[in-house]
């Protein structure tokens, strides 16, 4: 089997300290759990089928969903993004959804009440 691809170590060092100290058990190592997160979002994967050398599934899993309810990932987004300055290009993206022929009738059904009585009271 090929290598798979992991965050290089210069890479982890600029984000390893966004990541939630651990309680007790020591982590699976960070680096491999990352990489494979990263690994799955970027094919579009299943978790399930996630590389068995990134680890257990149910660990990429869980640690994606509770790192993004604490929002790491948001922070680490920003930190980037700040480190790398004023960008040199700015691209506009032109995608639409078109939304399907019901679903206006959603707000008839009483599906978003909340949304409606806003509309009403506005």
């Amino acid at each position: 089997m090929s290598e798979l691809p992991l965050l290089s170590v210069s890479q982890m060092r600029k984000i390893e300290g966004f990541f939630p100290l651990s309680h007790g058990v020591a982590r699976v190592d960070d680096r491999r759990v990352v990489s494979g997160i990263i690994y799955v979002i970027k094919n579009g994967l299943r978790w399930c089928d996630a590389p068995s050398g990134y680890g257990p599934h149910k660990t990429l899993y869980s640690r994606a969903g509770r790192w993004s309810r604490l929002g790491v990932f948001n922070r680490i987004f920003a930190e980037l993004v700040r480190q790398a300055g004023e960008p040199d290009m700015l691209m506009i993206d032109a995608t639409h959804l078109k939304a399907h022929r019901t679903a206006s009738s959603l707000f008839k059904k009483g599906l978003f009440h909340d949304v409606l009585e806003e509309q009403r009271a506005g």
